[in-house]
Formats: structure tokens, C-alpha cells, sequence
């Protein structure tokens, strides 16, 4: 008589319950949407037609693997500075994130953002570009045209990978010209 207690107790508390009809476990974790994946990827290699003359070419990109290190500095580039650059002991003073936008429209917001920063007088700043592999196993596309476009922006004098707490090989650290403003004491 008392399992007849016991399981009306239990029958009575798991009313209106559904039964879990998967074993897996809900971590929380959002699901990848592949299909949304696919279709960021392709808007990023999709041209507008339009040509903004900013100096920075895509005629030849350099290609550059995921986890490949970006080190880069103009001749006359003292290497002392690189290597405080490189070991992140050039603070950076601004930071621009790039993932997920178009090849576009990654190469305006990166025009922006330097000039704004050499305006202001800005030292270093750093720029995430992100490290994603395609899926069609090519090389990760925003970092090889940021690779290549620091290369070739007049304000740059050095860049290289971050340190791992500042995004490892998925950002860089831009040291950048600085013109002095009238009246500053350096």
C-alpha cells in the first residue's frame, strides 16, 4: 500500500510534464546557424561596384593563414619599437573590431578609424580582424586584406599580432605617425 502512495505522489507531481524526446543536453550555448554563416561569408566578398580611391589596393592580397603572426614595419622603423610593440608595451589608446562585415566595408571603417586616430594624435591602436578559416578552406579573408592594406596606408609605421590577452593572432597592434600638435610638450 505504500508503493501505491509513492507512485500517486509521483504521478500527481509530473502531471502536464513532457517526456524529453532527445539525449542531448541544452548547454545554453547558442546553436551555429551554418545557412547565416554562409551568408555573412558571402556577403564579405561581394563588391558594390563602387571605387573609393583611399590609397589602399586589393589588386594583390597577401594571403595569410589563421594562425599565422603578422609582424610588419617600415624601413627606418627603429626594431627596439617593434619589439616593444610586439611584447604589447606600446599601449594602445583605441580598438576597432572588424569581424563579420564585408571586405568593403572592413576597408572604410579601417580608413576611418586611422585617420580619426592619427587626428587625434594617437600613438598605437589596435585593429581585430578576426582569424576564421572559410569553408571552402581558403585563408581567412578580413586578416589577409588587413595584412595587406597596413602595408600600404601612409599613417603606418609598424604593425604586429597581439599578445594573447589582446586577441593573439586574431588582432594587431598599429603604431602609427604622429605629426606633433602646436604647443604640445613632447
Amino acid at each position: 500500500m505504500h508503493d501505491d502512495d509513492d507512485l500517486s505522489l509521483f504521478r500527481s507531481a509530473v502531471r502536464g510534464a513532457t517526456r524529453i524526446r532527445h539525449d542531448r543536453a541544452e548547454t545554453g550555448k547558442p546553436r551555429r546557424n551554418e545557412q547565416a554563416i554562409a551568408v555573412r561569408r558571402g556577403n564579405a566578398v561581394e563588391r558594390t561596384g563602387e571605387i573609393k580611391v583611399d590609397g589602399l589596393s586589393d589588386q594583390f592580397v597577401i594571403d595569410v593563414g589563421a594562425e599565422d603572426e603578422l609582424l610588419w614595419s617600415r624601413d627606418g622603423v627603429q626594431e627596439a619599437q617593434v619589439r616593444k610593440l610586439k611584447a604589447g608595451q606600446v599601449p594602445f589608446e583605441g580598438s576597432l573590431d572588424l569581424h563579420g562585415l564585408t571586405v568593403e566595408r572592413a576597408r572604410e571603417q579601417l580608413w576611418a578609424f586611422i585617420a580619426e586616430a592619427v587626428r587625434l594624435e594617437i600613438r598605437c591602436v589596435r585593429v581585430t580582424h578576426g582569424k576564421a578559416a572559410r569553408l571552402d578552406g581558403r585563408r581567412p579573408m578580413i586578416k589577409s586584406h588587413v595584412n595587406t592594406w597596413l602595408r600600404q596606408h601612409a599613417q603606418v609605421l609598424a604593425f604586429t599580432s597581439c599578445q594573447a590577452r589582446h586577441g593573439g593572432t586574431g588582432a594587431v597592434y598599429v603604431l602609427l605617425k604622429r605629426h606633433m600638435l602646436e604647443g604640445r610638450d613632447e
